[in-house]
């Protein structure tokens, strides 16, 4: 075990004892990230804030269900997804498209500062989102937790609740779909 979720156990059972203050230390360690993540969302940035506290007030209450079989962070982010998935569903929207940054795809083509390749680049980024934006919800978000969360399988496998062959399945099946629709405007 890394020495991240050592700490982060020994803090849940200080919390499971009472102990405000570590939890207190696992939020200001954890609500930038949660942030983060249903910034992706596109929401407005007091809902963002507001989801980020039931998040937390959520864990909070919850806190005797961690087990310890993943991650933290990983049981977190399950709680930070379903309560804007929820939040979104109460306001009778679906789950938006997510907004992914693609700035490492479309800064090469930008690297020759020729008007023609700031434009490719542009196009480039649009389709991508665009690609993301028409993935079934369960590739787009296998997608998004690999490359733009840096998440490995594993903890993937935990947060979608599903075995790590699917998480690789849907992850391969993402990035065809994207290579086919950038393949299209080249």
């Amino acid at each position: 075990m890394i020495k991240s979720e050592i700490n982060d156990q020994r803090l849940v059972k200080r919390v499971l004892k009472g102990d405000k203050k570590s939890f207190d230390l696992l939020v200001l360690k954890y609500q930038q990230r949660v942030s983060a993540v249903l910034g992706r969302y596109k929401l407005s940035p007091e809902e963002v804030m507001d989801i980020t506290q039931e998040t937390f007030i959520k864990a909070y209450r919850s806190m005797e269900k961690f087990r310890g079989d993943s991650k933290f962070y990983t049981w977190l982010y399950r709680i930070a997804i379903n309560t804007a998935k929820n939040h979104l569903i109460s306001k009778s929207r679906r789950p938006p498209d997510v907004d992914i940054d693609v700035y490492e795809i479309t800064s090469l083509l930008k690297s020759t500062n020729g008007p023609e390749s700031e434009f490719e680049g542009e196009r480039l980024s649009q389709v991508v989102e665009i690609a993301i934006s028409k993935l079934p919800q369960d590739l787009k978000s296998a997608i998004i937790m690999r490359e733009y969360e840096g998440m490995s399988y594993e903890d993937i496998s935990a947060i979608m609740e599903c075995p790590v062959g699917t998480v690789r399945s849907r992850i391969f099946r993402a990035r065809e779909s994207i290579d086919k629709e950038v393949k299209n405007i080249i």
